[in-house]
């Protein structure tokens, strides 16, 4: 018996999408402040270690695929694209390929606001920083006329702010809260005097001889070895460790790093040598501490102290 089509009722239309279920969304990733992909298997095991979202400020590692660009990679990341370009010294070609492992480095600087009158020159001045580096970071030649309103990023750029507890007056300080992990960690340069409280990001420096030994301040698994001895956003040769607390410890200005990628250090398992790579006016180490609080943050400059 022929069936008959109701004339009221609209008729269904043959799906076209080769995928019978065009709705449906990928398999959920894990993100790091709602935009940074979290790998599957991170510097310390899997994702499960990584608890809640990753602390501010924190140093990742991103290896290009296919296709991939530096605006694709700096939203991703929610980082400049001059950031990426200035921590891996990628020059004006601004040339990635596949299988090329970036560090995306949090720049630690300031924002100025251009004014009638205003030059690279004289904007470095203000800030202690390089004409040259404002204008590398922030894509210009060295000779362009600065719009008023506009705004230049100062990579390494220093603003005089008021002194708080553990910070010189004069400093500018980024990433200095965070937990106190009393004891966890160690002395990266025995014996060493502190030459300047908390500055940049979270980080203090000590005075040393050229080739002092280096130690890691707890244990956990190498992420970072940057040994060409070029800028590499101001730190020269360094080491940045990933401990199982959500923290990192970064020793920059290195003579050379010893430890290798993926490496598993002890507290107190020698990484590198003092030296006086990147911006640097002597031989020093520059030593960070992301996610924490600085255990040297209450050191007197001058004094050799053993951390909180």
């Amino acid at each position: 018996m022929p069936v008959l089509h109701d004339t009221s009722l609209a008729l269904l239309n043959a799906a076209t999408n080769q995928d019978p279920n065009p709705t449906k969304g990928p398999a959920p990733v894990t993100l790091s402040g709602g935009s940074a992909l979290v790998a599957d298997a991170g510097p310390e095991g899997t994702a499960a270690d990584v608890s809640g979202s990753l602390t501010p400020g924190q140093i990742s590692l991103y290896t290009v695929r296919t296709g991939d660009t530096l605006s694709d990679i700096s939203r991703m990341f929610s980082v400049s694209i001059n950031t990426i370009i200035w921590a891996n010294d990628l020059g004006s070609a601004r040339v990635i390929r596949p299988g090329q492992q970036l560090v995306i480095l949090p720049v630690s600087g300031v924002e100025h606001t251009i004014k009638r009158g205003d030059t690279l020159a004289s904007i470095a001045k203000k800030y202690k920083a390089d004409a040259g580096e404002i204008a590398d970071f922030n894509g210009l030649d060295t000779g362009t006329v600065l719009a008023v309103g506009s705004i230049l990023i100062v990579p390494g750029g220093e603003l005089a702010v008021p002194a708080s507890s553990g910070t010189a007056p004069g400093t500018t300080l980024r990433g200095g809260g965070g937990a106190a992990f009393a004891g966890y960690f160690g002395n990266p340069v025995p014996g060493a005097i502190l030459t300047q409280s908390l500055h940049g990001w979270n980080g203090v420096d000590f005075g040393a001889p050229k080739g002092t030994p280096v130690y890691a301040v707890a244990p956990g698994a190498v992420i970072v070895v940057r040994n060409n001895g070029a800028w590499n956003g101001g730190y020269g040769n360094y080491v940045v460790i990933s401990h199982a607390n959500g923290t990192q410890t970064l020793y920059a200005h290195l003579n050379y790093g010893i430890a290798t990628v993926g490496q598993s250090v002890g507290r107190g398992q020698l990484i590198g040598y003092v030296g006086a790579t990147g911006k640097v006016t002597g031989s020093h180490l520059h030593y960070e501490v992301r996610g924490a609080q600085n255990p040297f943050a209450f050191c007197p400059v001058g004094a050799i102290c053993q951390p909180r």
